[in-house]
């Protein structure tokens, strides 16, 4: 089956890329390997959904969520409904197992479907895998973890917990905000690296994030890590699953016993799958690096702009961050400046035919650290859609896309 774009991966970039290039007319075909939309959102309950950004499209999706703090259980119901309304085809339970080539081109991909191998052509896909599955298939050269000892930031499952006292439900997004939020009289940080040093906690539990979630009654929970993990290799990832599973239910029980208002919390969500922060990060036309984040620098040919994060780094050898900045304590994350995110770094040096969204884009490992969160995802998975869909009705190479012809379609 012949498409304009082709899409895959059914999360937050592809979500974007989808949604975009069918806006731009194209005929779009969206792959998820799983029975789900909305990725690691829905797959791994990560949230909220993060990252500033200036992204039209991304407006547009998340006054349909009804905003960054989404509701789990339903998030992939509205995204689907969503793109169909666009006339985006949707396929789910396809993952990706190969790429059609023509010399240096990509023309399509494979997919393993319950019906058997199927084949899907299209003048530009646009690799929205996290991992990088497409690119990877295609011999794209990439990096993986930081410079040096190649580690990658740990995994995480990220739950729910119900059965809290609205009156009495805790905030704490960050390790700044354990520095400042009481607890019976302590701070929530001296409270946790405590539990944490006398082993009533695991040793790599150095922070517990607590994020409001839709009902009153529940809290995100961002605190279990897992270290030495590679999000490519099953065998890891299986580990991981594991003792990360374990590690929740370990931080339910501390904050059962520590907490006011927490006496009785329990599990409300398990994710599906384990939350995977970096994996392969591709060679582009151009590459992020994490200057032009601290500096917040500007680009001619910005498919992104205005993005904020900051330099969010999980310490891949323990707990906490992985590295402070001269202005802050060590241990707490950078701060980076609104920054725009050049079209180089979605585009393969050498291949044609293929995009790529998300966090597997040509970045540095600290410059992914701001780029990866989700709605900064959701902006580059916009602006590859809309170039893949310049592409195919004006005939021309992705690389030689002109930016400014696809700015209006990205950007107020």
């Amino acid at each position: 089956m012949n498409y304009d774009v082709i899409a895959v991966g059914g999360g937050p970039a592809g979500i974007g890329a989808a949604y975009a290039a069918a806006g731009c007319g194209a005929k779009v075909l969206l792959l998820e390997r799983s029975g789900r939309l909305g990725g690691t959102a829905v797959q791994s309950v990560v949230g909220p959904l993060m990252g500033g950004v200036e992204s039209r499209i991304v407006t547009e999706i998340l006054a349909r969520l009804g905003g960054c703090c989404v509701d789990f259980r339903r998030m992939d119901i509205e995204l689907f409904d969503l793109l169909a309304e666009r006339g985006v085809e949707i396929l789910l339970h396809a993952p990706v197992s190969g790429v059609r080539l023509e010399g240096n081109r990509v023309t399509g991909v494979e997919a393993e479907c319950r019906e058997g191998r199927r084949i899907f052509s299209a003048r530009c896909v646009i690799d929205c895998t996290g991992d990088g599955d497409v690119a990877f298939r295609a011999g794209v050269p990439f990096e993986i973890g930081r410079a040096g000892d190649g580690l990658m930031q740990p995994v995480s499952i990220m739950y729910l917990i119900g059965g809290i006292d609205p009156l009495r439900r805790m905030k704490c997004t960050c390790e700044q905000d354990a520095r400042v939020t009481m607890v019976n009289g302590r701070t929530w940080e001296e409270i946790v690296l405590e539990a944490q040093s006398g082993g009533r906690l695991p040793d790599t539990v150095s922070v517990i994030r607590l994020y409001h979630a839709v009902r009153e009654d529940e809290n995100i929970v961002n605190a279990t890590q897992v270290n030495y993990i590679d999000g490519t290799s099953s065998a890891d990832l299986t580990r991981a699953e594991i003792e990360g599973r374990r590690q929740a239910f370990r931080i339910l029980d501390f904050l059962r016993e520590t907490v006011p208002g927490y006496e009785n919390a329990f599990i409300s969500q398990m994710p599906a799958a384990i939350g995977v922060r970096e994996t392969r990060r591709f060679e582009g036309v151009a590459r992020l690096e994490k200057g032009d984040c601290i500096a917040g620098r500007r680009f001619a040919d910005a498919v992104v702009r205005r993005a904020c994060f900051s330099i969010d780094i999980h310490n891949p050898a323990g707990g906490g961050q992985a590295a402070g900045h001269e202005e802050n304590a060590v241990g707490t994350a950078e701060r980076a400046q609104p920054y725009d995110i050049p079209y180089g770094v979605l585009v393969p040096r050498r291949l044609d035919g293929l995009l790529f969204a998300g966090r597997c884009v040509s970045a540095s490992h600290e410059a992914l650290a701001s780029c990866r969160v989700m709605c900064i995802a959701m902006a580059l998975g916009a602006g590859a859609g809309a170039a893949g869909a310049y592409a195919a009705r004006c005939g021309c190479e992705l690389r030689n896309v002109p930016v400014t012809e696809i700015q209006h379609v990205l950007f107020d």
